[in-house]
């Protein structure tokens, strides 16, 4: 049974994972995301991606990781790939993260065109360095580009996890919402976007992340590249 499932109705489709533990990323998740959001995209819809109560997600699956070296370069560009994905894909995409948002995660949220979290006692953050792993390539550059600039160091280098409110001064969700209002708040976001005209919505977004888009595709590249992942 796959730890994803997608749900498409009048145009919007939410994309749920779901693993009963912490939303691990590994390869089946990242294979099941990508199907679903072709479906998505086949059907120009308007995607929202969320996890379960309590947890959006903890990150990579740190068990495949340990499968050796080659297996850990390939299941980030995995990750790394996706997160690109979003940032390019031709309709909106909104993260509606109900829990703690960690690590890769956190960049999904970063990728998204919208990102909103539910008010709570939740850690969002980059936990990468607290946690022995040297940031890869492309998380240096999305955090470059997307994090507010006197929370780089903080996020990216220091590895400082942050509550709901401070996540947002850091660069990582746009809004904070009531938990009162959650339910509510995502078709108004849908509806939200919805207004927004396709056509020129896909070429802006498109036209404004070129730079940061040959930066990414670089740093995709290194990172699968042993000798460049550990350079100094």
């Amino acid at each position: 049974m796959s730890n994803v499932t997608i749900n498409i109705k009048q145009g919007i489709a939410i994309i749920t994972i779901d693993d009963g533990k912490a939303n691990a990323l590994g390869s089946l998740v990242w294979a099941d995301l990508n199907s679903a959001m072709d479906k998505a995209e086949a059907d120009d819809a308007i995607v929202i991606i969320t996890g379960r109560e309590g947890i959006m997600s903890g990150g990579f699956d740190l068990k495949e990781m340990g499968d050796g070296p080659q297996d850990a370069l390939e299941l980030t560009s995995k990750g790394s790939k996706f997160a690109r994905r979003i940032m390019s894909f031709p309709r909106p995409v909104i993260m509606a993260a109900s829990g703690h948002t960690i690590a890769m995660g956190a960049f999904l949220a970063l990728a998204c065109d919208y990102s909103m979290i539910k008010d709570g006692g939740y850690k969002v953050g980059l936990n990468e360095t607290l946690i022995g792993m040297t940031m890869h390539n492309f998380g240096i550059e999305m955090g470059r580009y997307h994090l507010s600039k006197s929370y780089f160091n903080r996020c990216v280098i220091n590895g400082e996890i942050f509550g709901p409110e401070a996540s947002v001064d850091a660069g990582f969700f746009d809004k904070v919402v009531p938990a009162d209002e959650w339910e509510s708040s995502i078709p108004m976001a849908a509806k939200l976007f919805s207004q927004v005209n396709t056509k020129a919505f896909r070429e802006t977004k498109l036209r404004s992340r070129k730079e940061i888009f040959r930066t990414l595709d670089k740093a995709i590249l290194d990172d699968l590249d042993p000798e460049k992942v550990h350079a100094m």
